[in-house]
């Protein structure tokens, strides 16, 4: 089955940077958009950026843009997220997560359990 296995979560003070690391098996990494969401505590789940299969074209939510940037390298099956220019709002476990297809679908397939890793970590405050 479908294994997404998050690292490189931490904690930073605001404006410090972070890169965090989704390993992905059981699946045909090379076949899918990926997607990193994101939730706070007591909050529901946050997308926040999402990168298509073939074409690499990425999306982003509008508090990340310029400061985070998804990115995949598929023949190490890894899925990566650079976290830059970091505030508190940003702290939140942060998830790696499979979508339907090869595009970007815009859809909740994270919500799943079985789409998404455990989560990694991120903390940010002074």
């Amino acid at each position: 089955g479908v294994q997404l296995v998050e690292s490189g979560g931490g904690s930073v003070q605001p404006g410090g940077s972070l890169r965090l690391s989704c390993a992905a098996s059981g699946f045909d990494f090379n076949g899918y958009a990926m997607t990193w969401v994101r939730q706070a505590p007591g909050k529901g789940f946050e997308w926040v950026a999402s990168i298509n299969a073939g074409d690499w074209d990425t999306y982003y939510q509008d508090s990340v843009k310029g400061r985070f940037t998804i990115s995949r390298d598929n023949a190490r099956n890894t899925l990566y997220l650079q976290l830059n220019a970091l505030k508190t709002e940003d702290t939140a476990m942060y998830y790696c997560a499979k979508d339907v297809g090869p595009f970007y679908s815009g859809g909740t397939a994270y919500r799943d359990a079985s789409n998404r890793g455990q989560g990694t970590q991120v903390s940010v405050s002074s």
